[in-house]
């Protein structure tokens, strides 16, 4: 019986090590998308545009392999809540990538847009939000990793920094649209962007939060200013 139960155990722990494997295979495949889509507005390259939108289709198919997985652990071994909490969280971090490659890809799409017509310099304006929306998603992921609380805790309010930068830039676009209507095509382009930048923020908020909650029981989605008092 107690090699019955190790072997049991072992088939869990190998079952719940291949789902995390899939989500970090998720995430890197959502992070090479966005950085595509964003160095092919950036760099005015249709091609790396298209690459981007190609590997979408990858991560719909790594969300549906995550939610397989995750169903088949859930079935098969009835896990206890804490083992539960993890093959849960990984399903809803899926989720929330499959979300982020979504932006990126109106990301590529819009970029390509704007490659056609003439360079609109204030395209500029929209690296610093690209940073701060790339730095999240990486802490974010970090936060899967490794579990680390303090860290997941500061992503809310790097989120709403990110929601300013987001506010600024589309102010200045929408000034510029004023000043000439000929290319209010490209600045609603530039707008949407930033827009989806912002909600790729948003959506990996959402997976450090997640992550905190299969680590420590915990839900922190409302609860950032009481953490900071404590």
């Amino acid at each position: 019986m107690a090699t019955l139960g190790r072997h049991i155990s072992t088939s869990f722990e190998g079952a719940l090590t291949a789902l995390r494997n899939s989500v970090l295979m998720m995430s890197s495949l959502t992070e090479r998308l966005l950085n595509r889509s964003m160095q092919g507005l950036l760099q005015r390259d249709s091609d790396l545009c298209n690459l981007a939108i190609a590997d979408d289709e990858e991560v719909d198919f790594l969300e549906k392999e995550v939610d397989r997985e995750g169903v088949e652990i859930l079935l098969r071994f009835h896990p206890v809540a804490s083992d539960m909490r993890h093959v849960i969280s990984a399903m809803r971090l899926s989720v929330n990538l499959e979300r982020i490659a979504d932006q990126s890809v109106l990301i590529a799409r819009r970029a390509k847009k704007l490659n056609k017509e003439s360079n609109v310099p204030e395209v500029s304006l929209l690296e610093p939000l690209f940073r701060e929306a790339l730095g999240i998603f990486h802490d974010a992921m970090k936060v899967f990793v490794d579990g680390d609380a303090e860290m997941a805790l500061q992503l809310k309010p790097r989120d709403r920094v990110l929601d300013s930068l987001n506010k600024e830039v589309a102010d200045r676009f929408m000034e510029r649209i004023a000043a000439d209507p000929s290319r209010v095509q490209s600045y609603i382009n530039l707008i949407l962007i930033a827009r989806a930048l912002e909600r790729v923020g948003d959506h990996s908020t959402n997976i450090g939060e997640d992550a905190f909650w299969a680590s420590h029981a915990e839900d922190i989605r409302h609860t950032y200013e009481k953490k900071k008092e404590e």
